[in-house]
């Protein structure tokens, strides 16, 4: 059967000689593999495959069905045309970072368009955004995505609770016994990104080397802890280097 769905390419593989398989992230049917004929084969105006490149936001027209693995696309173009993205290397380092986070996380294809609808207005401010304002997306995404897969960091930094807990996900007032918690600035700053809902206040979150390398490090250990077999982030330290 038919549908009309947009999509955001998380990965795309080389198949055969003119094909792409193409793990995407979809509005009507969550995380779906896709396969797409002939998208590498060279014309006057290049190939397609550059459609489908990770982060890419696709209009589509897809075939569907419950019991396969591999679906097909029918009709694709593309949902919203990055002004930005793909021109420099700090937002396409930072693209790579959320989707390798999303891969990690998304196991099962069970359709949530808000969680569709999050990670598409994520993608689009990142576009939108300067240079200081993106290096802190890469924060806010990783601790607002938690909230969509049960974990999201509770309480508040306060004087009272000044020490947040990564391993139970919530501000205390003493420090765990285990070496997985944050105190000072960067239990502040984590709570400054939790709440900051704006270019202005993500902007505002002034972090200098050494502080956005030890909260995104941090966060990984926070993702070891909530979902199995979650791993090392690969583009981890390739963010460091460039947000540096």
């Amino acid at each position: 059967m038919l549908h009309h769905t947009k999509g955001i390419v998380l990965r795309g593989v080389k198949y055969g000689e003119t094909s792409l398989i193409v793990l995407m992230y979809t509005e009507l049917f969550g995380i779906q593999s896709y396969i797409v004929n002939g998208v590498r084969t060279e014309t006057k105006g290049g190939t397609k495959a550059g459609m489908f490149q990770p982060g890419a936001i696709l209009d589509m027209v897809v075939y569907h069905q419950d019991t396969k693995n591999l679906q097909r696309i029918k009709e694709y173009k593309w949902a919203y045309l990055y002004r930005k993205i793909y021109s420099g290397v700090i937002k396409t380092t930072l693209v790579m970072f959320m989707v390798e986070l999303l891969q990690k996380c998304i196991k099962q294809p069970e359709s949530n368009p808000e969680f569709f609808y999050f990670i598409e207005s994520s993608l689009h401010f990142l576009d939108e955004a300067d240079d200081q304002v993106a290096a802190n997306l890469a924060l806010h995404f990783t601790l607002e995505l938690a909230s969509f897969l049960g974990f999201r960091i509770g309480g508040a930094y306060t004087h009272a609770t000044p020490v947040l807990d990564l391993h139970e996900g919530v501000y205390t007032a003493e420090k765990p016994v285990h070496g997985y918690y944050l105190e000072g600035y960067l239990g502040e700053v984590t709570y400054l990104l939790l709440e900051a809902q704006t270019a202005e206040a993500l902007g505002a979150i002034r972090l200098n080397r050494e502080l956005r390398r030890g909260l995104l490090l941090a966060y990984q250990s926070f993702y070891v802890m909530h979902v199995p077999d979650f791993g090392q982030l690969k583009s981890l330290q390739v963010l460091q280097d460039i947000l540096n």
